[in-house]
């Protein structure tokens, strides 16, 4: 038995409400009919032309993904552009799309992202608000790793707890390191935040050339895991959250694959 999308989106909204995001994300129902009925839902990280053709061949009625598709303002829907491609194709097969981007970084993926670290007397990087109790909430986690680590050593504990073939490393492999910062995603708007609170490693991703070797400059090392190798987790979390949630859906989920090959 199906449940209506709108018991499904304000489930969601619940427990990750539209309102942790941040002001310039776009989040929620971004295609579909709220009245949509809903039996099986497919989990991803982006809406990709390949996501997309794999969640509708399966006849997935929703799809929830952690970037959004739609970002800025779409003036036309037509067929001349990939956006509009993949909206015309979800609107035609009556699949419903929601995403769910910084809201989770905030209520989820910062924890999830601490915990395979081992972080701990961790507590938020980069404050974007505060919970009903009062409690600051935002980007990242700062803490103190399990051990003393030389820098080298650490590049390879997060390998290992993130499951990747490779990380890039800006800073003295010999230096040792304790108190670190996470920040699941692009993290360069993070790397003033880790300084600020005395991190001296930060591990997240999408670092570029000039800010890598800045944060060097300032006493903070940098550990780029990538974009997608530091936020993949949500398509299991997710999935697993969902099937407790809606035991009676069919939930299915893209299966882990960088969007570029090491060679």
């Amino acid at each position: 038995m199906g449940l209506a999308c709108r018991e499904i989106v304000n489930r969601l909204e619940e427990q990750y409400p539209s309102s942790c995001a941040e002001e310039w994300d776009n989040v929620g129902l971004l295609v579909g009919r709220m009245d949509q009925a809903v039996k099986k839902v497919y989990v991803a990280l982006d809406l990709t032309e390949k996501v997309l053709g794999e969640a509708l061949g399966w006849g997935a009625d929703l799809i929830l993904t952690h970037h959004p598709m739609i970002f800025g303002a779409v003036k036309k829907v037509n067929d001349q552009d990939f956006t509009g491609r993949k909206i015309l194709r979800l609107a035609e097969s009556r699949t419903a799309y929601y995403a769910m981007h910084t809201n989770f970084d905030v209520l989820a993926m910062a924890d999830i992202n601490g915990e395979l670290l081992e972080l701990s007397d961790s507590c938020v990087l980069c404050e974007t608000g505060a919970d009903t109790q009062g409690n600051p909430i935002g980007i990242g986690r700062i803490g103190s790793l399990p051990r003393d680590m030389e820098l080298e050593e650490c590049a390879r504990f997060v390998k290992e707890r993130f499951g990747l073939p490779a990380v890039k490393v800006f800073g003295d492999l010999r230096r040792v390191v304790r108190k670190a910062a996470v920040s699941g995603g692009s993290g360069k708007s993070m790397v003033s935040s880790a300084v600020s609170k005395g991190a001296q490693v930060l591990i997240t991703g999408d670092i570029d050339h000039h800010t890598g070797i800045d944060g060097v400059d300032q006493g903070l090392c940098i550990i780029d895991a990538g974009h997608y190798g530091t936020e993949y987790f949500f398509i299991s979390y997710m999935e697993k959250w969902m099937g407790q949630a809606f035991p009676q859906l069919q939930i299915r989920s893209a299966g882990f694959g960088q969007p570029f090959a090491d060679i």
